[in-house]
């Protein structure tokens, strides 16, 4: 994978090429990112941009060093070596990386035991990992574990395969510089993951550790003490939306929708992608309409529908009217707040909720929404939840008497 494949992250992108350019590389790295930021795929570019040939690490591995200026002062017209921003793509090193057939990078993720009494090692399910990988990069543990059948089994880093890397990690390079091993979701790693400490703090010469990880609470303290931290923020809208509309072929108007919902976050992005075809603005259309116009009959037939749609359905459409109302805040104070490809009928609408409703009432609104998420998530009763949400946004509009209320 080369960094053009990333998804956004164009500063952290400048942020790893300068560190090679600048020698400054330490031998064992924690991406840190939430779900859905792209920390495996980051950690995938970063070990093909390192193998690539094209790469000036690959070539005696020396300190690149900018070209010299001429006698008169003048830059050097010399190809300065650290204009290298991406892997080539083309070269033998890269074919390997993107097929993840590369001698040189090893993998390591949580696995399960095939039957009673294995001790299973990552590379017992390589040929579904570069399935997986090249079908979801941004996939999270559940989808993985998931696609080699878990169902209800643990995944877990074990053992034997921290033996596995340090065996893997004492022999010489095949083709490369670099020995490079890339652990996914190193929070499975557990007590298991101390064999591995002597190895990251003394490593064999020209080694690599890149460690991807969501959750740094869940990492062994004496595994993040040795690693160079670097964090993963989460992906603007704007990404998102860029990425839906060209990996996935969808209209602007649903890339937005999704974009604005997805929390920075691909991998919702995707799973939200599954229920494209819902169209929220017409159906909060209908659940406003009923409280502020058409009355009680009306009411109940929305709530009827609402119901029916689904727990992640339900959550979906309570953070789209959450961000509406974030759209509409924003128009009182400027509309150069909002994305300039936002769609007219989408910028229409905020304007519309902020003729019914002032700044108060819309914080008020939004924290409703809210406990009603949450309350969906843990399996409220959906009729009576989206009735009682109906009464106080009905109370919170026509006369506020609800927004003091905790």
């Amino acid at each position: 994978m080369q960094f053009s494949q990333v998804i956004g992250q164009q500063d952290l992108k400048a942020q790893l090429t300068h560190m090679i350019q600048q020698n400054r590389l330490s031998h064992a790295l924690l991406f840190l990112g939430k779900e859905g930021s792209g920390g495996l795929p980051m950690a995938l570019a970063f070990a093909q941009y390192i193998t690539c040939e094209k790469n000036p690490l690959q070539s005696g591995r020396k300190k690149p060093v900018t070209a010299p200026a001429s006698m008169f002062g003048e830059e050097a017209a010399a190809e300065d070596e650290s204009v290298f921003t991406d892997a080539c793509g083309v070269c033998s090193a890269c074919t390997k990386a993107a097929k993840m057939i590369h001698p040189d990078i090893h993998y390591c993720y949580p696995v399960i035991p095939r039957k009673p009494g294995d001790k299973p090692i990552s590379t017992d399910y390589i040929t579904e990992w570069r399935s997986f990988v090249s079908r979801n990069p941004y996939g999270n543990s559940f989808d993985w574990l998931q696609s080699i059948n878990a169902e209800n089994k643990q995944g877990n880093i074990t053992s034997e395969e921290c033996g596995d890397i340090i065996h893997k990690m004492s022999l010489k390079s095949f083709e490369s510089g670099y020995k490079i091993l890339i652990i996914w979701m190193p929070e499975f790693l557990g007590k298991n993951g101390n064999k591995l400490l002597k190895l990251i703090e003394e490593p064999p010469p020209d080694s690599l550790f890149i460690l991807a990880a969501e959750n740094d609470a869940l990492v062994l303290p004496t595994i993040l003490s040795r690693t160079q931290l670097i964090k993963i923020p989460i992906l603007y809208p704007q990404d998102i939306q860029i990425a839906l509309q060209q990996r996935e072929n969808i209209d602007l108007q649903k890339a937005i929708q999704i974009s604005a919902t997805a929390e920075g976050n691909y991998h919702e992005a995707l799973q939200q992608l599954q229920h494209a075809d819902d169209d929220w603005e017409v159906l909060l259309r209908g659940w406003l309409n009923s409280i502020l116009k058409t009355g009680p009959v009306a009411q109940v037939k929305w709530i009827e529908e609402a119901a029916k749609l689904g727990r992640e359905k339900q959550k979906q459409f309570l953070k789209y009217f959450t961000h509406l109302l974030e759209q509409a805040i924003r128009l009182r104070v400027s509309s150069d707040g909002l994305n300039k490809n936002t769609p007219t009928a989408y910028v229409d609408f905020a304007n519309r909720i902020n003729k019914i409703c002032d700044v108060s009432q819309q914080e008020a609104i939004a924290e409703e929404l809210d406990k009603a998420a949450y309350y969906i998530e843990r399996n409220a009763n959906a009729k009576i939840l989206f009735h009682s949400l109906t009464i106080r946004l009905y109370h919170i509009i026509s006369n506020k008497s609800l927004i003091l209320v905790q």
